[in-house]
């Protein structure tokens, strides 16, 4: 599913922030600030994503439309 849709790759660093974040619990006085810079970043790497799935979808709707015309010409290729 990766390879079909890369962009989702984006939705992965909200996680891998938070997760970062646990070692680091009870040690760093700026958690506080890491975790609301995550939660900051999870909605900019939510709209990456849906701007790639955009982006992917428009590709494909117009890759289906060349298709189309290339069948209705009797074209091959």
């Amino acid at each position: 599913m990766i390879r079909r849709r890369p962009q989702l790759l984006w939705l992965l660093l909200p996680y891998v922030l938070f997760v970062a974040a646990l070692p680091f619990v009870n040690r760093v006085p700026l958690l506080v600030l890491w975790l609301l810079g995550a939660t900051l970043v999870t909605p900019v790497a939510v709209g990456l994503a849906r701007r790639g799935d955009l982006r992917a979808e428009r590709a494909a709707r117009a890759e289906r439309t060349e298709r189309a015309a290339r069948t209705e010409r009797g074209d091959r290729g």
